[in-house]
């Protein structure tokens, strides 16, 4: 059975070279490029024999940690259908536990797969030179091939049950801002960094962290740098074992499962909602996310936010206050607006709201799928913006004080608007008009809503703040008590401001009805 599925295996890979003339060159060209860039890489790593054990440790650790979790996550962001599917074996009559070892085998015979390979075995071959042992490096190569084809077994099983059922354009969308935000946030943290002819220390800490992981264990094995290598050794083959126990569970539950059926209308055509759970909080975040995407009034109030924030960099340098600290400042400010944004977000509703209503949701579904929006687009806006920061400003001891400190104001100011969004309302410009046009109001009930959940915010956020300030003029030290004060405090005040914005909402279903109608 195992050599009819290999047999299987490599028709399919040869078969992907089948088709017009168009597609055979394409096919070709892909094939020499993707040979020139692993035997680049090959001498690249092969070179590394002159450089010393530790920027060799670094690069590799570092470098196969990347692939490897390149192979986790690419099934999941790409989505393609899998040849190897268990379900497809189904009519052979194997139990799971042959079947997933057969396919596992087999699984080894791939592209990706070959590539690592190579790569793999020039790092042993490096190590060689540098006077590790190769029966070392021949335990490293074979374990990082059983952990990335093991793990892209898991991944593609895991896509195949949950996320391939949602696959649509919005959900692809959100990978690649996931994506973004990493990369940028790491090639910031990158080129920050000063080499001065020799590996930073930062990038030894990571190496060392990741050599302990799944990630970078296998690879870590024949470093020379690493003392404890026995310690990577035992991380990898746990991994392995867990890996190999995982699959089997899928593929049980892969064979056992009757796939639901999904129309390609019902695929491709309902946009955010078929992303988000079935369920009432669900649909209103998916309602929410179609409203904050797509209408203007939405859409300019996100866009200012950025420039308003970097524009109070101007009145401080002409002030003469330090570099260093004014460009820590609009940060802060962008996370302190984005937590105020949704503070209004009923009256955008307009009419739109009675859904709601007359739908009996409860409250806490209505708060908290009104805030997904936000969360999406304000956390990745705010990463950026704190790498950036941390690197313009030139220490990075100073990131934890500063991504608590956004933590503390944008949680903050997301729980108290979901207070005030319910409790006070006030005119706002309606669906289709321009968002600059505002409707006359009676009354400052709408300027004391805006001020309270901005000061509050700020008043919630004081002990994050000082904490942070001591980070930043006495001592770096207390740059971690100022993170977890700001996510503990802000996920506590965030969690009543729901519970208690749910509980209005309910008991002021009849006025917010009214105040719709009349706005």
């Amino acid at each position: 059975m195992a050599a009819h599925v290999l047999r299987l295996r490599l028709a399919s890979l040869l078969g992907a070279l089948r088709g017009d003339r168009r597609h055979q060159i394409r096919m070709v060209i892909g094939l020499v490029v993707l040979v020139a860039a692993v035997g680049a890489a090959c001498v690249a790593v092969l070179s590394l024999r002159d450089s010393s054990a530790a920027v060799a440790e670094v690069v590799t650790v570092l470098g196969g940690s990347a692939i490897t979790l390149g192979f986790a996550l690419a099934p999941l962001f790409l989505g393609a259908t899998d040849p190897l599917d268990p379900r497809r074996f189904a009519v052979t009559g194997l139990s799971p536990g042959p079947l997933s070892a057969v396919l596992a085998l087999v699984g080894l015979v791939s592209v990706p797969v070959l590539v690592v390979l190579a790569l793999a075995v020039s790092a042993a071959v490096m190590w060689r030179d540098q006077g590790t042992a190769p029966g070392l490096g021949a335990v490293s190569v074979l374990l990082s091939i059983l952990i990335c084809s093991l793990l892209a077994r898991v991944s593609e099983a895991i896509a195949a049950l949950v996320v391939r059922q949602r696959r649509s354009r919005e959900l692809t969308s959100v990978f690649l801002v996931a994506i973004v935000v990493v990369v940028v946030s790491v090639g910031v943290f990158l080129a920050s960094l000063e080499w001065r002819g020799a590996v930073p220390v930062q990038l030894r800490e990571a190496a060392h962290v990741l050599a302990l992981t799944p990630l970078g264990a296998a690879w870590s094995i024949p470093a020379t740098a690493q003392a404890a290598w026995g310690a990577g050794l035992a991380i990898a083959l746990t991994t392995v074992v867990v890996l190999a126990l995982l699959w089997v569970v899928l593929v049980i539950r892969m064979l056992t499962t009757i796939e639901r059926p999904v129309a390609v209308r019902e695929r491709g055509g309902l946009g955010w909602f078929a992303v988000a759970p079935g369920t009432p909080g669900g649909a209103i975040a998916a309602r929410s996310l179609v409203y904050w995407l797509r209408d203007r009034r939405y859409l300019v109030n996100v866009a200012v936010i950025p420039f308003a924030a970097v524009l109070t960099v101007v009145p401080l340098v002409i002030a003469g206050v330090p570099w260093q600290v004014v460009v820590l400042v609009p940060v802060p400010l962008m996370a302190l607006f984005f937590g105020w944004l949704p503070h209004n977000d009923v009256a955008y509703d307009s009419t739109a709201v009675w859904m709601h209503l007359a739908s009996g949701v409860r409250g806490s579904a209505d708060r908290i799928g009104r805030l997904v929006p936000i969360v999406l687009i304000g956390l990745p806006i705010l990463a950026i913006a704190v790498s950036v920061a941390t690197a313009l400003h030139g220490r990075w001891a100073i990131l934890p004080a500063l991504a608590g400190v956004c933590a503390a104001l944008f949680l903050s100011g997301l729980g108290l608007s979901s207070i005030a969004s319910a409790a006070a309302p006030y005119a706002v410009s309606r669906p289709g008009d321009s968002p600059f046009q505002q409707p006359q109001r009676t009354g400052s009930g709408g300027v004391i809503a805006q001020a309270l959940v901005m000061v509050g915010a700020i008043v919630l956020s004081a002990p994050t703040l000082w904490l942070a300030w001591l980070a930043l003029t006495e001592n770096v030290a207390y740059a971690t008590s100022a993170l977890w004060g700001g996510l503990i405090g802000g996920i506590i005040v965030l969690a009543a401001g729901i519970a208690i914005g749910s509980a209005v909402f309910t008991r002021r279903g009849d006025r917010i009805m009214e105040f719709a109608e009349a706005s």
